[in-house]
């Protein structure tokens, strides 16, 4: 089964073409972030121009490198939300567009959930149930996947979402738009003992997240030691700040696997590429024994493959969507 998905929910522009929704046969993406950086950030109407200068070209360039036609086509999967309305308008619309003149059906799909497919393209062997933690710039999810398409979410972000933090402190720092991949390589060089952050569990066993103490935190400490005129070390302030987030993150994600009695746990969203993530996981898990997944880097940032696994999966479980598809852009995981 032949799935098109269409992805324009933030600041990149992609096309893939996905065969029973682990296989991917293109995944076109084109990339904002050059014009947008200028900015400090995503400038939502500039996102949604770009998006309608781009979207017929992705579409046949996935359909080429895929080497098929819109004949093949099972199905056409797209991004409802969450994101930007302009943004996801231009993807619905042309979704809509695609479905009705190839007579195909349509499946409207959360950009979150795709984020946990990704998973799925990426470990061919990766079955529910398992324990998934998504953080993104504007998520911070923990949910509890008891089978395809079929989620419990437990815990979230109350305020501030990880990645959002991430470039916030990023920007502070005077690092370039988005800020976690420099966080994250500038953490290597300093030491994560430096300055102590603090680490926000909210209240016992809760599930949720909360980053914005964390990040006035930060800032406050930057802009007292610039008043005492003393030398900030940014490789210490970004390694201090990356470790008060993945300590939270990491722990909170082990505790539900075990109350869940998982052996599995799954990273996603643009987060899930921060190697020191990865390596505090990785050897948790070890220690733990506890599998840990995580898609390679092209596959934790927005992309339409995600987007068509998440279709397929919907697809072939029941779910249904039609033409009065609309976008959401609050959605939430269900």
């Amino acid at each position: 089964m032949l799935t098109l998905a269409i992805e324009t929910s933030c600041d990149e522009t992609s096309c893939a073409i996905i065969r029973d929704g682990r296989e991917v046969l293109s995944n076109i993406i084109s990339s904002q972030i050059d014009i947008h950086r200028k900015f400090g950030g995503v400038v939502p109407e500039i996102a949604s121009r770009k998006h309608i200068e781009a979207i017929n070209n992705i579409i046949q360039e996935a359909l080429d490198e895929a080497k098929c036609t819109f004949n093949d086509i099972d199905l056409i999967g797209v991004t409802q939300g969450p994101g930007l309305v302009g943004a996801l308008l231009v993807g619905i619309s042309t979704a809509k567009a695609l479905a009705y003149g190839l007579n195909k059906p349509i499946m409207g799909v959360n950009h979150i959930e795709g984020h946990i497919c990704a998973n799925y393209i990426e470990h061919k062997d990766l079955k529910p149930p398992f324990t998934c933690l998504i953080v993104s710039g504007g998520h911070t999810y923990l949910v509890y996947a008891k089978d395809y398409a079929d989620y419990e979410l437990i815990g979230r972000t109350r305020d501030d979402a990880a990645g959002e933090a991430f470039d916030k402190i990023a920007r502070a720092l005077g690092l370039p738009y988005p800020g976690g991949p420099f966080i994250d390589n500038l953490s290597k060089k300093g030491n994560n003992e430096a300055i102590d952050f603090p680490r926000v569990f909210l209240e016992n066993n809760s599930y949720d997240f909360s980053f914005s103490g964390l990040k006035t935190a930060v800032l406050n400490y930057l802009n007292q030691t610039k008043q005492k005129g003393e030398e900030i070390v940014i490789e210490d302030v970004a390694a201090s700040f990356q470790q008060a987030v993945l300590d939270v993150l990491v722990d909170k994600s082990f505790r539900l696997a075990k109350e869940k009695s998982s052996n599995k746990i799954v990273i996603a969203g643009g987060v899930a590429a921060n190697e020191g993530l990865r390596k505090m996981m990785e050897e948790r898990g070890s220690r733990e024994n506890i599998e840990i997944f995580y898609p390679s880097r092209i596959l934790c940032t927005d992309n339409a493959a995600m987007i068509g696994s998440a279709a397929y999966f919907n697809y072939i479980k029941g779910k249904k969507s039609d033409l009065h598809l609309s976008v959401e852009p609050n959605l939430g995981l269900k």
